[in-house]
């Protein structure tokens, strides 16, 4: 059974998730628990039991996590359950995926498109929807760069001798 630590720390994280991502509480309970339980792979019954939750909700909770590519289950040969953990390479990459922004900016174009009639003060926060899904377009690709050399460095305990992109800071939009 988890220390009341353990899940404390697991619904503080479920909170958080839920409330800065949508994810539902369970996702991001399971997701704690399984930054800080002693096994880091188990059973959906073993987690379960820990989370004081139903077989379903941990089961669904792993799908959701899987499709993020934030947990994995693992089958050993000859055992008859998964195993389910963190994803050990996961970059988290939806975070940093620009294709995103780049249809947001085309959708907040559209609805640009649409107000063509309109008075200028109407159309900013669209034009301003706009700039930032493009800059967030342009830059992701460099920042999720950085982020790799990064990882590597705190996985080695040696500096990266890749040189990374500095940042610059960005003009306002007049």
């Amino acid at each position: 059974m988890p220390q009341d630590t353990q899940l404390i720390y697991a619904d503080r994280i479920g909170h958080f998730y839920a409330r800065q991502f949508g994810l539902p509480p369970m996702a991001g309970r399971l997701l704690g628990y399984l930054f800080v339980c002693d096994s880091p792979q188990q059973s959906i019954d073993q987690l379960s039991d820990a989370l004081l939750a139903s077989r379903s909700a941990v089961t669904g909770a792993v799908k959701l996590l899987e499709s993020y590519r934030m947990v994995r289950r693992t089958r050993m040969a000859g055992d008859r359950v998964d195993r389910v953990g963190l994803c050990p390479v996961s970059d988290q990459p939806q975070h940093f995926d620009s294709a995103v922004h780049k249809e947001h900016a085309a959708l907040f174009r559209e609805g640009l498109a649409l107000l063509a009639d309109a008075p200028p003060e109407r159309l900013v926060p669209l034009q301003e929807k706009i700039a930032l899904a493009e800059f967030l377009t342009e830059r992701l690709p460099g920042l999720l760069d950085e982020w790799r050399v990064r990882r590597d460095e705190l996985r080695t305990g040696a500096p990266s001798t890749t040189p990374t992109t500095p940042t610059t800071p960005s003009t306002p939009i007049a």
